[in-house]
């Protein structure tokens, strides 16, 4: 016979495991059965904005470092650029243009394939930006990007340029830079749905998640709490769960509920996007490395 301490232990670690099996069930419909996390490569500073080009081939940027590398989908890690403009988020276009928040001078930067750089945006009404930090590149050609403040020890100023931390957009010409959102704390990791129709912007500092729909002139509406956490980077499946980072990677439905956490053992998990050629691999920048981990489902991009 069991005593009643016995008993309340072993009821103690059925709870928990169920409760762990709970949460770990809807992880398994998205993670590949039997995949676990792996290092890719460490001994970095800070890494950042991982991005995919169209042939699968991830890029993300190691600030401190001031530079962007690449580790393509047969798993080789070269550097691609740097000096690099201190560049945090990236993302790539459909034509196979690399975009960057270069915020060692607060631009935006659009990279070619050949390495040729062009600033594409720099102020907005005549001020410089605070420090684009991460960005989005709708289906229609616009670009919606986060300005957060975060002092830089590579400025030469201490006070934030602008009136307020906003998001922008640019539009499909690079021509006009609009304001598009202005009341968040600290706007930070901002995804858009594959069909262009919904954006997803995360207010760090106020830890809160925020949807909104877009207009076809690029302006954003009906604004409504996605769920109550921040996040750095983030990223999107083509299920439309949505992957929030900071404490590992939490992923959230499409109604924003939490279905699952991956964990990272990083002191910060600052980003996240989907890689290799069929865009079933999760790859997380997180504090001094890179992981990856094989889902079955695929990114939206």
């Amino acid at each position: 016979m069991f005593n009643k301490v016995t008993i309340l232990f072993i009821f103690y670690l059925l709870i928990v495991n169920g409760l762990l099996k709970g949460q770990g069930s809807t992880e398994i419909a998205l993670v590949r059965k039997g995949a676990v996390l792996e290092k890719l490569a460490d001994g970095f500073s800070f890494t950042e904005g991982p991005a995919t080009d169209p042939e699968g081939n991830v890029f993300f940027t190691d600030q401190p470092n001031d530079r962007i590398m690449k580790w393509s989908y047969d798993g080789e890690l070269t550097t691609f650029l740097q000096p690099a403009g201190r560049s945090n988020g990236l993302f790539f276009d459909g034509k196979g243009f690399l975009f960057a928040c270069a915020d060692e001078k607060n631009e935006l930067w659009r990279i070619g394939p050949d390495k040729k750089i062009k600033v594409i945006a720099g102020k907005y009404q005549g001020r410089p930006f605070n420090g684009p930090n991460d960005l989005w590149i709708s289906p229609a050609g616009g670009i919606y990007f986060t300005d957060p403040f975060y002092k830089r020890n590579w400025w030469d100023h201490s006070v934030m340029p602008q009136d307020k931390q906003c998001v922008y957009y640019l539009s499909d010409d690079n021509e006009s830079v609009t304001r598009v959102i202005d009341d968040l704390v600290q706007p930070n990791g901002i995804i858009g749905t594959g069909d262009g129709k919904i954006l997803y912007v995360a207010d760090i500092r106020d830890r809160k998640t925020w949807s909104y729909t877009i207009n076809p002139d690029g302006s954003l509406g009906n604004k409504s709490l996605f769920c109550d956490m921040g996040s750095d980077g983030m990223t999107i499946d083509r299920k439309g769960n949505v992957y929030l980072t900071g404490n590992g990677v939490t992923i959230f439905d499409k109604n924003g509920n939490r279905i699952g956490n991956i964990p990272v053992a990083e002191k910060w998990t600052a980003n996240v996007c989907f890689g290799n050629k069929n865009r079933k691999s999760l790859f997380i920048t997180a504090s001094n490395s890179v992981y990856r981990i094989k889902m079955k489902v695929k990114g939206a991009y």
